[in-house]
């Protein structure tokens, strides 16, 4: 028999309200994204989204968490990351010294065990962390490609069940699901029990329009003609083949090197090609990067 799994209010009322609030933010989402967003909050599902690394991904879980007031609780996944650092561990330092305190008043071990394992002694990581929490809460599990296979069977029963078995203790389960939030750079395929439990969105770069949107929500003092520039030349840059392609968060670093440069002074609101040549490290972080560039772009 399948276990009811808690009943959580929702955070938005429709799609529109999706796009409303996450814009007060200043996260400027798109009709996909947003109902996207709204089904995974109405069906209480988990979220992955995916997508090249840059395209606002961690941003959108950031958003939902600050537009609602949420806790954010992050999972950063690497190459090694296991149920220790996933999901809970134990304090072992503390279990030893309470054995060694109670080792001479004939304490017996049974006696012994049940108090070391115990909830003094556990330690919450994220999984857990967010499985217990009463209060609103979004789950982050980021870049979730890059977790060996064996964590996606740990992701299974927390987003399956939204539990968590811990041996000593018992079954814990969520009395407020968190709203959750996967992100993948794709570098490696997902399995397909992970992907069942989770709609899906799939993120690109932001088209001119959206983002030059972008660029003047995060920095509205940049003059119109030099944003636009920046956007035209940061298009131009992702059609290359760079080491790594520039994000939207750089295109807004580049946007606000100009103002610290006080490069949007200049007379006819466009920069020139000094300009563009000396900036280039704020958006292109390899050295072979600015070389293809600056020849493409005839910047010698």
């Amino acid at each position: 028999m399948d276990r009811a799994l808690p009943e959580t209010r929702p955070f938005f009322a429709g799609v529109d309200d999706v796009v409303t609030k996450l814009a007060k933010t200043g996260y400027l989402a798109d009709k996909a994204t947003a109902t996207a967003v709204f089904l995974a909050d109405r069906l209480g599902k988990p979220l992955l989204v995916e997508g090249p690394a840059g395209v606002g991904k961690t941003e959108l879980a950031r958003a939902v968490a600050q537009t609602t007031g949420a806790e954010l609780v992050r999972l950063q996944c690497y190459e090694g990351v296991d149920e220790a650092r996933a999901l809970y561990e134990w304090n072992h330092a503390k279990q030893i010294l309470r054995i060694q305190a109670g080792g001479s008043g004939g304490v017996d071990w049974d006696s012994t065990k049940l108090d070391v394992f115990s909830e003094e002694f556990l330690l919450p990581r994220p999984l857990l962390k967010a499985i217990r929490r009463d209060a609103p809460t979004v789950l982050l599990v980021d870049e979730t490609d890059k977790a060996d296979v064996e964590v996606e069977g740990l992701l299974l029963e927390v987003l399956s069940d939204f539990a968590v078995t811990i041996p000593e203790l018992g079954t814990i389960t969520a009395n407020r699901k968190p709203f959750v939030v996967l992100t993948s750079n794709a570098t490696r395929e997902l399995s397909e029990a992970l992907k069942r439990r989770c709609l899906f969105l799939h993120l690109d770069f932001p088209d001119a329009d959206l983002e030059l949107r972008i660029l003047a929500s995060r920095v509205p003092e940049l003059p119109e003609r030099i944003a636009e520039q920046l956007v035209r030349t940061i298009r131009v840059l992702r059609g290359m083949q760079l080491k790594k392609t520039p994000s939207v968060a750089e295109t807004i670093d580049w946007g606000r090197t100009v103002l610290a440069l006080g490069l949007d002074t200049l007379t006819d609101d466009t920069l020139d090609t000094d300009a563009v040549r000396d900036t280039l490290g704020v958006v292109l972080k390899h050295r072979s990067d600015q070389q293809r560039a600056a020849a493409e772009l005839r910047l010698n």
